[in-house]
């Protein structure tokens, strides 16, 4: 069995839309769309994390006290296993833009059935598209 990658997630919200991001082909479950975050660096917090993640790869900065906690997924891929600890981030000060060449898209809710994500997100969009 692989070893576990520990995972930041930033579901970004704004005026009733989610940031996403497209993966690079050269990633792992590249293609597909993706919520913004990336690996938890060794004697770092999640939030903390979450804060480098997001600036290093769309250049906002977040409030880390306006981030809520919102579910933690395990999941095993055939080749990894992922652990994906989802936050919810609804304030945040910048431009947001693709610094890694990435294509970003603000998407209503509704919307977000129709873009392939990874399997490990399903249950952030079982969330996001429940009616509570």
């Amino acid at each position: 069995m692989s070893k576990e990658v520990n995972v930041v997630v930033g579901v970004i919200i704004r005026n009733d839309e989610i940031l996403i991001a497209k993966r690079s082909a050269k990633q792992h479950q590249g293609g597909l769309w993706e919520f913004p975050g990336g690996k938890v660096e060794s004697g770092e917090g999640e939030v903390e994390a979450l804060a480098r993640e997001l600036n290093e790869e769309l250049g906002i900065e977040i409030n880390p006290e306006a981030c809520q906690k919102r579910q933690q997924i395990h999941h095993q891929y055939p080749d990894k296993a992922v652990n994906l600890n989802i936050y919810w981030v609804n304030d945040f000060s910048g431009t947001e833009q693709g610094k890694e060449g990435q294509p970003l898209k603000w998407v209503a809710k509704e919307q977000l059935a129709d873009y392939p994500f990874p399997e490990a997100n399903q249950p952030i969009l079982d969330e996001l598209l429940s009616k509570n």
